[in-house]
Order: structure tokens, then sequence, then C-alpha cells
């Protein structure tokens, strides 16, 4: 009779986060910068499959690492945002609430299941003014272990963390108007690739929660407005 193989549990969750890592190390990461207007969330995405979406009238989702998870985490909190909203108000559909969901799934399929999901991702809600308690705006980033953490001014997901993080740590001024934050965004993916070349407008997927508009406030932009911007 064989011994079963013994692997301890420290080690075990290192290896779970090493897989993790190198998975969503292969995509490609995104920015979400605060702007004068709202959020903007910047990625290079030369596919056709989104990695920005909205999820609610004042939310909006960005998932990096596998599609298929991240893509179905989007669904999952589109379902959660549409129940809450049917059950209490639109405006008790809140990202934080979202956000310590996503967390808590993410969470338990690291601690549980043999294989982590190959997932980070960031939950936005953009401030309205006009709604007692909801004046700020709002950005949450969860992580392949469910680590989750609220950012004000930037936030970054990817393989490109550390590289992004410090190249707007050094550059990043609130109340920047929109095209100096696409531009900054667009730049600090570059900056994170190692500095390789510009980024194509036609490779960039940017959306933006934008408080001034009326009702849903989730606005896709569209190659043309791009080249507009970056010139």
């Amino acid at each position: 009779m064989s011994m079963p193989f013994y692997v301890s549990p420290e080690q075990l969750m290192q290896d779970k986060a090493e897989y993790a890592r190198k998975g969503i190390a292969r995509g490609k990461s995104i920015v979400a910068l605060e702007y004068d207007k709202g959020i903007v969330l910047v990625a290079e995405n030369p596919s056709r499959l989104s990695k920005i979406g909205e999820i609610y009238d004042r939310i909006a989702f960005a998932g990096v690492g596998k599609f298929s998870e991240f893509d179905q985490l989007r669904k999952i909190g589109v379902r959660f945002a549409d129940v809450r909203g049917y059950a209490y108000s639109r405006e008790d559909v809140r990202g934080k609430a979202l956000a310590n969901a996503y967390s808590q799934a993410i969470g338990d399929v690291f601690t549980r299941e043999l294989k982590p999901l190959e997932v980070e991702v960031i939950v936005a809600e953009v401030g309205d003014p006009r709604l007692a308690g909801h004046e700020e705006s709002l950005m949450f980033r969860v992580t392949f272990d469910g680590s989750i953490s609220d950012h004000r001014g930037y936030t970054t997901i990817g393989g490109g963390v550390d590289a992004l993080e410090t190249y707007l740590r050094d550059r990043y001024k609130s109340g920047l108007p929109l095209g100096d934050a696409v531009r900054m965004g667009r730049d600090a993916l570059v900056a994170a690739s190692n500095g390789s070349a510009p980024i194509a407008p036609e490779r960039l997927e940017v959306c933006t929660l934008d408080r001034e508009r009326v009702g849903r406030k989730f606005r896709r932009a569209g190659a043309e407005e791009l080249r507009a911007i970056l010139g």
C-alpha cells in the first residue's frame, strides 16, 4: 500500500498563488483613474472580447486573467445588482457590496478548490453629488485570493501592477480632464510593458463612468473618439 503524498498547507497555498499569478501575468493590465467628471478605465485589448463592462447605473467592472472566469464574474455581478435594485432601490446598489461579494466568492474558490481562479477585478462606482451618502467615487481591487482593497485616485490590476503603480504614483494628480487621464492610462500601460511602441487607439478599450450623464453613467469610447484624444 502506497503512502499518500503529503503537502503542507503553506506549500499548497503558495503553489496556488503562484499558479494564479502566472495565469494573470499572461494577460494585459488595466488602469482605472479618477478624472474631473468621473472614472475612466483603460485597457490594452486588441480583441473584440470586452474586459470592461457595465454592472449597474453607476458601477463598472474590469477583469484580467482568464476571460471565461472573469466574464462569468461580470455576469454574476449584473445579476447581483439587478436583484438588489429590484428588492430595495436603485440607489441601494453599491460598489462596496459587490466588491465584498466578489472577495468572498473568489476567496472561497482559492481556499477550497484545487485550482484557483486566474483573475483580478476592479469594481468602480462613480459618485453622484445629488445623492446623499453617494458623493464620493469608489474603486475596489479584488485579487486572485479574495483580498480586497479600496483606492483613491487610481488603481491597477494585472501582471504589471508594480510598474503601473510606480508610474502613476509619480505623475497622477486629481482633477485631470478626461483627455489627460486617457493619455496617462495609455502611457502607464506602455511603461509597464518596458516602454515598447505606443499603443494604437484601435488596440485600446476605454470606458467611462461620467457623473454628468443623465441616467446610466457608463459609456464606451469608440476608436474615432480615442484617435481624437490621443492624436
